[in-house]
């Protein structure tokens, strides 16, 4: 929902309700999520998946998995894994009903046999070059193949040859035989099969020529009895080949439905941009926590509930816009504030001495785990002489508006005592390295019992419990809100963003998060939220920063407004 909780746009849902109504498909509500095994989703995906898997749930329907693996060049069993576990993760299942293009090889080969007998498709040796340059432009009409006529013996016999592997790579394609002349550029004999000499994930050498995804992918919706095929708004102009095919076969109609799809500022949602990240190792991988991928998301910290929060406010339009990642970082501080358990870390450890406290004595303050959360109770912190507190904490000349530690000045020490600076101990360099404070013993939990007030409180750690942890800090990838707006000569690499982590090698944490599982979310005490890495090991803690507690998203509303 939207910030004024208006419902947000979905006319999608609305043609399904209509058609619900008229009786259409006989109530039946049936979509698919058919992703390309060629690389990991990302937060693009994420909305596809919430949208009709969410349909299939809400109108009590089924969602499909089906990868579309026609391409046996670009696919990998990693990304077929990766898609499952992300979809899962995300709160979603298809039960049984896990599928794949290259279960119908055999059924869209006797549909290509059936085409090129009714006159609708032919073998063609144009080469790729010449096929491009054969289509004609938006404002030219295209040129008939010399081979478009082919006999029908002829191509029957060229595509069983296909089939068997007589020929290299690229010799032939077969193509429909449509409109050489049509406005639309897709329906301009397009190819429905390629020679490839590849192995298939899934089928091995078994085939040498594969479907092309657009000859693919509206059979395979017709076979598994999708009603409502939801592509994104670039496959318009390819909806009237999508019934083209399927009138011609005279085979059970599906509805393809376009929507926007989701673009987010400071972001690439490309998926040959991602890789190119990947591959040279310009990010740590599909997983690093500033990649737009769903892998990458979890690494982050992103709890699933936060995506799907994001995906329904943002609605289903017809129109492209794009979001700003603000309202994202606000999905997941509304979902983080109520499910992350709090803690106190120092990134920037300043050493306090309390010189009147007892030198052995070991008290443990009760913090509340989570104030949002009753149900989560209380933990015990250790509390002693020695004690760390953030740097930015303290100022020995102190501004006008910092109420924090400073000489002379009293602050409370969060659910402990209030504290005094007494001295500032400084190296031979002239930094400061150690305070000296002395403290109030009737102060214990944080109040005063006559009374007195002050206006600073710090979080803090016992030197002599506080835990080592290695902390990340992550940012935008890229500068720009608009990553490709580059000047001549450049990409969108030249926008990336030299800052986007930095590592803080010795920060301290609490005793309590000895043995953080991966994946645990807390909200460091006026920090950040933040997310166990799963490079922690029993002797080294890593977190990463999940999105910052400042809420970003309010001030562009307010500015809205």
């Amino acid at each position: 929902m939207t910030n004024d909780q208006t419902p947000p746009p979905n006319f999608i849902k609305k043609i399904i309700e209509d058609d619900i109504e008229s009786g259409k498909y006989n109530g039946r509500v049936h979509t698919r999520f058919p992703p390309e095994p060629n690389g990991y989703l990302h937060i693009g995906h994420a909305k596809s998946i919430c949208l009709n898997f969410g349909l299939a749930n809400e109108f009590n329907g089924f969602c499909n998995l089906r990868f579309d693996d026609t391409n046996p060049i670009k696919e990998e069993q990693e990304y077929i894994d990766s898609i499952k576990t992300d979809v899962r993760w995300l709160g979603f299942d298809w039960d049984d009903r896990e599928f794949y293009a290259s279960d119908y090889f055999g059924q869209l080969y006797e549909w290509a046999i059936k085409l090129i007998k009714d006159g609708h498709a032919y073998v063609d040796s144009l080469s790729a070059d010449e096929i491009r340059a054969y289509r004609g432009t938006l404002t030219e009409s295209g040129r008939e193949s010399p081979y478009r006529d082919r006999s029908i013996e002829e191509n029957l016999d060229l595509f069983e040859r296909m089939k068997k592997g007589e020929f290299e790579d690229g010799t032939y394609v077969l193509r429909a035989k449509i409109d050489m002349a049509s406005g639309n550029l897709n329906l301009r004999d397009p190819v429905l099969y390629r020679i490839l000499h590849a192995e298939h994930p899934r089928t091995g050498d078994e085939w040498c020529i594969y479907p092309m995804y657009d000859y693919a992918h509206g059979q395979s919706d017709s076979i598994e009895g999708i009603t409502y095929s939801i592509c994104t708004l670039e496959f318009e102009d390819h909806r009237p080949l999508y019934n083209w095919f399927l009138d011609e076969l005279d085979i059970y109609h599906p509805q393809q439905i376009e929507f926007a799809r989701l673009n987010l500022t400071y972001t690439v949602m490309s998926k040959r941009k991602l890789l190119r990240l990947v591959k040279n190792n310009l990010v740590n991988g599909w997983d690093d926590p500033r990649m737009p991928t769903i892998s990458g998301m979890r690494r982050r910290g992103y709890p699933p509930a936060a995506i799907r929060d994001f995906a329904e406010r943002i609605g289903v339009a017809k129109n492209d816009s794009t979001i700003d990642f603000a309202l994202l970082e606000y999905c997941l501080r509304q979902e983080l504030n109520q499910s992350a358990a709090r803690v106190m870390a120092i990134l920037d450890p300043l050493k306090v001495v309390i010189t009147n406290y007892p030198d052995d004595k070991v008290e443990y303050a009760e913090a509340v785990n989570n104030q949002e959360d009753p149900a989560a109770g209380t933990r015990q912190v250790p509390f002693s002489k020695v004690v760390y507190i953030e740097r930015e904490d303290f100022q020995e000349i102190p501004h006008k508006k910092f109420f924090r530690l400073a000489p002379g000045r009293e602050v409370r020490l969060m659910h402990a005592y209030y504290i005094t600076c007494t001295d500032v101990i400084k190296d031979e360099n002239g930094d400061i390295v150690e305070l000296h404070c002395t403290y109030d013993p009737e102060t214990w939990g944080g109040d005063s019992p006559d009374g007195r007030r002050v206006k600073g409180t710090l979080h803090w750690l016992s030197a002599a419990h506080a835990l080592s942890a290695e902390v990340r800090l992550y940012d935008h990838l890229f500068t720009k809100e608009n990553p490709d707006d580059v000047g001549e000569g450049e990409d969108f690499t030249a926008n990336m963003n030299p800052d986007s982590l930095q590592v803080i090698a010795q920060a301290k944490v609490e005793p309590s998060l000895a043995g953080a599982e991966p994946g645990s979310r807390y909200q460091f005490l006026r920090t950040a939220y933040f997310c166990v890495d799963p490079d922690t090991t029993p002797d080294h803690l890593v977190f990463n920063r999940t999105v910052t507690l400042r809420d970003t998203w309010a001030k562009v509303q307010q500015k809205s407004n």
